[in-house]
């Protein structure tokens, strides 16, 4: 301990060497004076760690994270004692060989953003570690493959090693592991790669996060992973059809596969997939061309390569297709040409669904199992060449005109001469099948003819079944039968204005209703017009008690249909609000047909009557966080606990992440406030108030606007310049995390001035923790040490998010990281214990809205957040002149 304290610099202050080592700070012995903890966690330490430090034998915590900490690590090795190890956010060099030697009682080790390491790969002697639980290691230098060492750690449930230079597959030894949450994104080019198949059988799978490598292959079954509740695989090169067993998840809240290769039908997308960028063959759900379908399944055999889907898109197989060619009169495939491709798999039979084909080259590849008897039915077929690969089984007849070529399997059974069913195999190719095949004889060549026959014969049984399953799982999302739940709706409208700064694109919607359309009083699916006579019925002919908020430009109603299900109206006068209120209306319109998100509020529709402007939106029962924070005594409401205000928070930060980085086009909110975030019964959150969105410039270049929003809310650079770009809301975000924390307001005219500009005095408190707590508010508990480090991390957060310059401030993805974890900590322990304030994984809107949306089958983007997200809805048209257009 003595060195300990040289080689900080400078130590902490009450590190004396005439004082008893088992009194410094941080420092926890046991009763014979042998140090079990040092805990100096955010302490702006800088210096190293000395060499002696695993002779301290007795250590069980060693957490260091968050400090300025730099030199190379000493080797922790044969500290049997050591349970937990927290080294993130340093500036160490290097680990040593021997740094997990004989770790034996490790659960915990994290050493995340620690850039400076030299590269370093994980070392076979982590093994050793078998009590060990997880395993950070984000942005700290690791090169190389993942070692298949993950049978060693039954108890492994974290595994976090994205932002390094990860490369190779995924070990075998993830299978059947415990592993529940498993991050390896955005590794450094070329990155991870190889197929998925191993999270197949991962079945306590929580969380993945793939996104941002090269793995290639098709979707793997996830049927089993029944806990999977946040999927996030875009900007790889993933390949295949998208699978139905992906609907059947049950907890799925939230899947990012954009930026792949996926093929097939376009899924029909609901409240959690975002599939947008990929090679589907039509842009919404539907039928593929037979033909398309069929290479798609004779992809499917060999394992849907790359060098396929990167040509095989759309909807039209002679479209340029690679090694496919077509008839020029019919359209039709004539010839598919995969020699020397090094496609390995097997011969799909879907090959016989392609009637006009004349030749068939699959010579020169790694192809396994049988030839498909079904070929033979082809009528037009004149060559087929199967030849140098392992194809096995019985060699099927041909019409005397095809020319078979099957040389070189060595594992395929002999031709059968046509009209001698008695001759022998091994006889040679018959001279009605001109061909080769190599010979064999006697009664060995017999049996190996038996048992491939039977082989085959149970694998065309397992082939029929499957299609069989297949199909009824096809029928199961099809088309619905039902003509009262199946009628189509089709609202067509003139398109396109510019919006509030983007292009307005509001198309023709076609959608889907599920229930007697005579009691949707007018509803006719989200972000869709809904007739006047209807929202004057639903909430009492606007009546002054069904009131919930007066704004600028309008007055916000409560209304209740027959079933029981809420909405909120806002009702607005197109001459009380002006340009700029019909600017608003308009850009809410525009930006929420095209995002939808958990913790964004659902736009539903829309009506235009006379100079009347109105938006309805999902109803959200307990008002807005300004009512629970500021003025709870007012509204005679609980004060908010502290972990109500980081769920808030979180919350927040996953909308905003949403609109800036995840929607399918990027956007700022600039006005992000309390009163602008809105809590449902569980007091979850949704960030609501879109009329002053912008699209966000690309990159890091700014685009100058007219200055709106909020004082107290407003970036310096905004304010001053009028120029924005994403990170205005990162400010914003910051202000309203120090209202949290603090319970005060952004302005506060009643304080002084060196106080009333929450923003300046809160960072002015952040340069000393104690001074900070002093700052936090008098409602909050903040008696366990737990809950006061949480508070310590939201605060630095908010820092950093109001930081002067722009690019000093992070974006909303870092503040949804460190929220993220603090959020988990109050997780119920029990499922009868969940309070609302963990992680939901249910609707949130009534069924009678999640009706209207889920049935539209339209589309929608979403990334990053744990629970539901409200039903995506593509945008609903409506007239260049809203006063032109007709309520309904």
């Amino acid at each position: 301990m003595s060195a300990f304290s040289t080689t900080l610099t400078p130590p902490p202050s009450n590190w004396k060497s005439n004082t008893d080592f088992c009194l410094w700070d941080g420092i926890k012995c046991d009763n014979t004076k042998r140090v079990t903890a040092i805990t100096l966690a955010s302490r702006s330490l800088t210096g190293s760690l000395p060499g002696t430090l695993n002779q301290l034998t007795q250590l069980k915590t060693l957490q260091l994270q968050k400090n300025s900490l730099s030199g190379d690590l000493p080797s922790l090795s044969n500290l049997t004692f050591l349970e937990s190890v927290f080294l993130d956010s340093n500036n160490f060099t290097s680990i040593p060989p021997n740094f997990f030697l004989g770790l034996t009682n490790l659960q915990t080790f994290s050493i995340s953003d620690n850039l400076n390491l030299a590269p370093w790969s994980i070392p076979n002697d982590l093994t050793e570690s078998t009590n060990l639980q997880q395993f950070s290691a984000s942005s700290a230098n690791i090169n190389g493959v993942i070692p298949d060492i993950f049978g060693s750690f039954p108890s492994l449930q974290n595994l976090r090693l994205s932002y390094n230079d990860l490369t190779g597959s995924l070990p075998n030894s993830f299978g059947g592991s415990q592993i529940q949450n498993l991050w390896l994104n955005n590794q450094k080019s070329p990155g991870l790669s190889g197929n998925l198949d191993v999270l197949s059988s991962m079945t306590e799978l929580n969380q993945v996060w793939l996104q941002a490598n090269s793995f290639t292959g098709a979707l793997p079954d996830l049927s089993k992973c029944v806990n999977l509740f946040d999927l996030q695989l875009r900007d790889n090169q993933l390949t295949g059809i998208f699978p139905l067993s992906f609907y059947k998840l049950p907890k799925i809240a939230n899947m990012t596969l954009r930026n792949n290769k996926l093929q097939g039908e376009f899924p029909i997308v609901g409240d959690v997939f975002d599939v947008t960028s990929n090679s589907f063959c039509l842009a919404t759900p539907g039928p593929c061309d037979p033909q398309v379908n069929a290479l798609l399944d004779v992809a499917g055999a060999i394992g849907y390569p790359i060098s396929l889907a990167e040509s095989w898109t759309g909807n039209n197989a002679c479209n340029d297709w690679s090694y496919v060619q077509c008839d020029s009169f019919n359209k039709n495939v004539t010839s598919v040409n995969f020699a020397k491709r090094n496609f390995s798999g097997t011969i799909s039979p879907s090959f016989g669904n392609l009637t006009s084909l004349i030749s068939i080259t699959l010579s020169d590849n790694n192809l396994e199992g049988p030839i498909p008897d079904v070929l033979t039915s082809l009528p037009n077929l004149k060559q087929i060449d199967v030849s140098n690969n392992n194809l096995s089984g019985i060699i099927p007849k041909f019409r005397n005109d095809v020319k078979f070529s099957f040389n070189d399997n060595p594992f395929l059974g002999q031709v059968i001469i046509p009209g001698g069913p008695n001759a022998p195999p091994g006889s040679g190719p018959s001279s009605n099948s001109p061909g080769s095949s190599k010979k064999s004889s006697g009664s060995s060549g017999t049996n190996v003819g038996i048992v491939l026959g039977v082989l085959v014969f149970f694998g065309i049984i397992i082939f029929v079944v499957y299609k069989c399953c297949a199909k009824k799982r096809h029928q199961k999302f099809g088309r619905v039968e039902n003509p009262e739940i199946g009628k189509e709706l089709i609202k067509t409208s003139a398109a396109t204005s510019t919006l509030n700064g983007y292009g307005g694109g509001f198309s023709e919607l076609t959608s889907q209703s599920s229930g007697d359309h005579s009691e949707m009083h007018g509803f006719e699916g989200g972000n869709v017009v809904i007739s006047i006579q209807v929202l004057r019925q639903v909430t009492n002919n606007f009546s002054e008690k069904n009131i919930l908020g007066r704004g600028g430009f309008g007055v916000v109603y409560k209304g209740e249909l027959h079933d029981g299900t809420k909405i909120a109206v806002k009702r607005m006068e197109s001459g009380v609000m002006g340009t700029k209120g019909l600017n608003e209306f308009q850009a809410e319109i525009a930006v929420l047909t095209k995002v939808r998100h958990r913790h964004l509020v659902a736009l539903l529709g829309y009506c235009i009557n006379g100079n009347e402007r109105l938006l309805v939106y999902e109803y959200m029962p307990q008002g807005t966080l300004t009512q629970h924070l500021f003025e709870w005594r007012e509204h005679k409401t609980n004060f908010l606990s502290w972990k109500q205000r980081v769920s808030i928070a979180l919350d927040v930060a996953r909308g905003v992440e949403y609109l800036h980085s995840l929607a399918q086009s990027s956007f700022i909110h600039r006005d992000l406030k309390p009163s602008n975030i809105l809590l449902g019964d569980d007091m979850r959150a949704k960030v609501a108030d879109f009329g002053l969105v912008k699209n966000a410039p690309d990159g890091k270049y700014s685009v100058e606007t007219k200055l709106a929003g909020t004082f107290g809310y407003l970036a310096p650079e905004y304010a001053a310049t009028g120029r924005v770009t994403t990170k205005v809301d990162v400010f914003a975000f910051g202000v309203v995390l120090m209202e949290l924390i603090t319970g005060r307001k952004a302005l506060d005219e009643t304080m002084p001035d060196e106080r009333c500009h929450l923003v300046t005095w809160f960072r002015r408190l952040l340069i000393s923790k104690e001074n900070m707590l002093k700052a936090i508010d008098l409602t909050l508990e903040t008696e366990d040490e737990e809950t006061l480090d949480s508070i310590t991390k939201v605060a630095e957060l908010a820092g950093h998010c109001t930081a002067r310059e722009p690019f000093q401030r992070p974006d909303m993805g870092h503040a949804v990281n460190v929220l993220g974890p603090l959020v988990e900590q109050w997780k119920p322990s029990r499922p009868e214990e969940d309070d609302g304030y963990g992680i939901d994984l249910q609707m949130s809107l009534p069924q009678a809205l999640q009706r209207w949306q889920a049935d539209e089958g339209t589309s929608g983007t979403f990334d990053v957040s744990f629970t539901h997200s409200s039903i995506p809805s593509k945008p609903s048209g409506f007239a260049d002149s809203f006063d032109s257009m007709d309520c309904r």
